[in-house]
């Protein structure tokens, strides 16, 4: 290699380089060595990928597996309060997300059909509905507003609750829930609790779904008898829990990104035409769900490294995303950019199932958001906006936005 970067003492976390751009020292890793040794705070010698290519691979290769239960899980960075795992953790039903095939096979199997193109389609028009009707609400409040409290978190949580069937009166408990699961550094038992209360609430749900169905997807999940009530919630909460965290947090910082890009924001308001490429050049660029895990089954090359039997596998789409090997200007947002092929959601068996769904609602969020307030700009300094960088999913905590007239 051209250059030499000595092994990361656990995963660079800082965003040094700005709001949208990967840490400094993960992008320096990537250009020295994209499959790179990691030496975990606990003593783990195990591997950190940041290359495109090596990514793509690893994500399309099952002897990579997903399994928690195999192994140990080693956390990448410094968590004082979370303790070290001291035996692999049990495989939680439903939770497909972390299953090898045929399990994983099995469960997602029973989803695909509700996550159809077409069917997603169908569903096009009631999402731009939902999303006019939640910016009809926010024309009626008083500048400056947090647009996460009143935009860019209802949209998600309004569309998920209908397509799942679960009433939105109970969006608290599931909104304050999974952003306390979601919190990098806490006790194991304030993480249990939130997951607790997540899977007790799904549990009734599931349960009185499977004794009187309706026209949701849980329902439709609840009549197959083959599925169990611990497997029904496993499987409610993941899609619950990634149904709406991840779009409201693009929705916020790709707002937030494009407010800091004016020139860019500006075309796209002038042709909404812009707006399908926009979204993916925002879904590469922006990367919210940055970090996953695989486990080493076998001794595996990648990228002419051996990763050894029983290695933790630090993956980041972020870095991959932004390798100039794959994508020119990488760190540039441009809207005209072909930006398919980006990672964003995954690769191979566990590609996120949502994807077609969250690219909707991204696009009726920004279409209406640019075309109803064409004169939104940010009520605080860029630098005073509070990034999740305490969070799994990256995001805002809070965009607070102001303008002087809103348009029909």
């Amino acid at each position: 290699m051209s250059q030499t970067v000595s092994v990361p003492q656990g995963l660079p976390m800082e965003r040094d380089a700005g709001p949208f751009d990967p840490p400094r020292l993960l992008t320096r890793l990537r250009e020295a060595r994209p499959v790179s040794p990691l030496l975990f705070p606990d003593g783990h010698e195990g591997w950190l990928v940041t290359g495109y290519d090596a990514v793509r691979r690893l994500m399309a290769d099952t002897r990579f597996s997903s399994r928690q239960d195999l192994g140990i899980l080693h956390v990448p960075y410094e968590a004082p309060h979370m303790p070290a795992a001291t035996e692999p953790s049990p495989q939680v039903p439903g939770l497909f997300v972390a299953m090898d095939p045929p399990d994983h096979t099995r469960l997602r199997r029973r989803l695909t059909g509700a996550f159809t193109v077409k069917r997603m389609k169908q569903l096009e028009e009631h999402i731009i509905d939902i999303a006019e009707r939640q910016l009809d609400e926010l024309a009626r409040l008083t500048p400056p507003v947090d647009l996460v409290k009143e935009f860019a978190l209802p949209v998600p949580s309004l569309v998920i609750c209908q397509l799942l069937g679960v009433p939105y009166a109970d969006r608290e408990t599931f909104q304050v829930n999974s952003a306390k699961f979601l919190v990098k550094d806490q006790s194991l038992d304030e993480k249990m609790a939130a997951y607790h209360a997540l899977t007790t609430y799904l549990s009734e749900l599931v349960t009185d779904k499977r004794a009187a169905p309706g026209d949701d997807i849980l329902s439709d999940l609840a009549r197959h008898d083959d599925l169990t009530i611990e497997e029904l919630t496993g499987v409610a909460f993941l899609l619950l829990f990634a149904g709406h965290e991840t779009t409201a947090n693009m929705l916020a910082l790709g707002t937030f990104a494009l407010l800091e890009h004016p020139d860019q924001l500006a075309e796209l308001r002038a042709d909404p035409d812009l707006l399908p490429g926009a979204v993916e050049e925002l879904l590469r660029y922006l990367s919210i769900a940055d970090i996953f895990y695989r486990y080493a089954t076998e001794d595996i090359e990648l990228g002419g490294e051996t990763i050894g039997k029983g290695s933790t596998v630090v993956v980041s789409l972020l870095a991959a995303n932004r390798d100039p090997l794959r994508f020119d200007h990488p760190d540039t947002l441009d809207i005209h950019r072909k930006a398919r092929g980006h990672l964003s959601f995954g690769h191979g068996i566990h590609q996120c199932l949502g994807q077609q769904l969250a690219r909707i609602e991204m696009r009726a969020g920004f279409e209406g958001l640019l075309r109803r307030f064409p004169t939104l700009e940010l009520a605080v300094p860029a630098n005073e906006v509070k990034l999740k960088t305490d969070m799994n999913i990256y995001g805002v905590h809070e965009l607070p936005v102001t303008w002087t007239e809103t348009a029909r």
